[in-house]
């Protein structure tokens, strides 16, 4: 494995690290409603940093859930959720109220891990995603493609991707 397919995450005061390996599946920028209320809500917490970006955008790089592990204070890690029986987990670091990635209790193979926590080269920007949802008043940036939903192009990521993890490739 070569030095340029390991990633490491780290919270703000370096009591949590998380290692990804390989590939992501894509590195994009999400405005979903639930992003902005999961980012929002983390921000809330006290001497918690920001989560979104300067136009309401919540930065993720997706791995597959068997390529991304805690390799430091797995314990101080803490799950969020937007709202009580939400399937998804806004997953912060405890020590500093750090914003580390984003799971499912059930289902989908993949972890939304938040593009600022990682050091070092960070994969270019390739979609804006949900942008119908961004706030009122924001331009969204001319960096990257934007899709007002899901593409197509996000969904055979995924699905390529879950079938390799599948195959175990």
């Amino acid at each position: 494995m070569t030095a340029e397919s390991r990633r490491t995450a780290r919270c703000r005061c370096g009591g949590v690290e998380m290692e990804a390996i390989g590939t992501p599946i894509v590195s994009s920028v999400c405005y979903c409603v639930d992003c902005q209320n999961g980012s929002r809500q983390i921000e809330e917490l006290p001497n918690a940093g920001s989560v979104r970006e300067a136009d309401g955008g919540t930065a993720y790089i997706l791995f597959r859930k068997d390529r991304l592990s805690c390799s430091k204070g797995a314990s101080l890690l803490k799950n969020y959720k937007v709202k009580a029986g939400s399937a998804t987990n806004r997953v912060v670091a405890s020590c500093c109220n750090s914003a580390m990635f984003m799971n499912f209790d059930k289902g989908p193979f993949w972890v939304s891990a938040y593009r600022a926590r990682f050091q070092g080269g960070l994969p270019p920007l390739e979609m804006r995603i949900c942008t119908r949802s961004r706030p009122n008043g924001v331009a969204i940036p001319a960096d990257a493609p934007s899709y007002p939903g899901y593409p197509v192009t996000l969904m055979m990521k995924l699905l390529t991707s879950g079938l390799a993890m599948w195959l175990r490739r």
